[in-house]
């Protein structure tokens, strides 16, 4: 069993740094918050390994499939609980894509595959929100 090991180490204010995969990373808080502004938020990285993890499934179940595509992009919008601790429990998912006629059932089928099949963060995320998605064909 394969196991992931991150270390965050603490600059100052509300700032920490780690490394990912050779990335340095910067976690941070609004000033508003008591942070100092130097990186994302930890919930709002949440959404975009969400966007990222699915979105390489369907890149690569497109390129297999053979089937070309453009402007291609995804839209994550998750609401918070209000009660602590405070965590996402709707996500919704638009892919945005341009693709022929003949090739929307492929990328239908790859949205599909990622979302019941391969993306781990999804299946993670369905732990602890109802998770919902849709094409946008462009």
């Amino acid at each position: 069993m394969l196991t992931h090991t991150i270390q965050a180490d603490f600059i100052s204010g509300m700032e920490f740094k780690t490394n990912v995969n050779d990335h340095t990373l910067t976690l941070d808080l609004s000033s508003e918050d008591g942070g100092a502004n130097h990186g994302p938020r930890p919930k709002l990285l949440m959404l975009s390994a969400l966007a990222g993890c699915t979105g390489l499934d369907v890149v690569s179940l497109l390129n297999k499939m053979k089937a070309p595509f453009k402007n291609f992009s995804i839209q994550v919008s998750a609401m918070l609980t209000d009660e602590h601790p405070k965590i996402y429990k709707d996500v919704h998912i638009v892919y945005y894509i341009h693709v022929s006629k003949e090739d929307q059932s492929k990328v239908e089928k790859a949205v599909n595959l990622s979302q019941e099949k391969y993306c781990g963060v999804s299946a993670m995320f369905k732990a602890f929100a109802t998770l919902s998605y849709k094409i946008e064909f462009r």
